[in-house]
């Protein structure tokens, strides 16, 4: 990975449980975040006790390095919200200045932890569709948020039925959110996701949740066993 190519973005555990309807048994089980980023779930996780690993290749670089890429991009990503305000659900933030204290705020407690949770191990270098490192079913829930499905033009569909296929190795359930593409359209890859979970087996629901800012993004996608809770 090149780190002049990341944006990072980072989102808290309020903003976690609300797009993915997170219940406090789902908060109890050993969690994987796909995709992570900068964002301070595991970090508000990890003190709450909770068990959580968190994967995304830019987990390869520093504190200082990540860092230094959020003040770099901090500036751009803020003017491209302020310049498509109509695209956006002004409901958990009131403005652009209001989202980007969170996000920042977000990304100083993840920087915070970060050392110590690579030590630990809660925050591994690495990118699906591949992960070698996790066994079979080592996991009872993973969300992926903000990464397949959204990133449809730079993902295809043969990236977004392997990485499925992964993620249904390493956990009983998998939450994708939100359903949407970077243009706000439904995302290419929904149908062909859901096809497959059927065809392996699982229950594929599309569920409305509370959280929206991206404009029509308030659904995910839950995969599970059928009739698992």
């Amino acid at each position: 990975m090149r780190l002049h190519e990341v944006v990072p973005w980072g989102r808290n555990l309020t903003e976690y449980q609300q797009m993915f309807t997170l219940s406090e048994s789902d908060l109890g089980g050993r969690i994987l975040g796909c995709g992570d980023g900068p964002a301070s779930f595991n970090t508000e996780m990890h003190q709450l006790g909770h068990d959580v690993i968190s994967i995304d290749p830019i987990y390869e670089f520093s504190a200082a390095q990540i860092r230094q890429r959020v003040e770099a991009t901090y500036n751009s990503i803020i003017s491209q919200v302020k310049a498509q305000p109509d695209e956006y659900i002004w409901k958990t933030f009131q403005s652009p200045d209001e989202l980007g204290r969170s996000r920042l705020a977000s990304m100083e407690q993840f920087l915070a932890d970060y050392a110590q949770g690579r030590q630990a191990k809660r925050y591994i270098a690495a990118a699906l569709p591949k992960l070698p490192m996790f066994n079979d079913q080592q996991f009872d829930l993973c969300l992926c948020s903000h990464f397949l499905l959204l990133y449809a033009q730079q993902l295809n569909a043969e990236f977004h039925q392997a990485a499925l296929q992964t993620l249904l190795r390493v956990a009983a359930e998998v939450r994708i959110f939100p359903l949407l593409t970077l243009d706000n359209q439904r995302s290419p890859h929904l149908a062909p996701m859901i096809a497959l979970a059927t065809q392996l087996g699982k229950q594929a629901d599309i569920i409305t949740v509370e959280y929206e800012f991206q404009r029509g993004g308030n659904q995910m996608l839950r995969i599970h066993t059928p009739n698992d809770r």
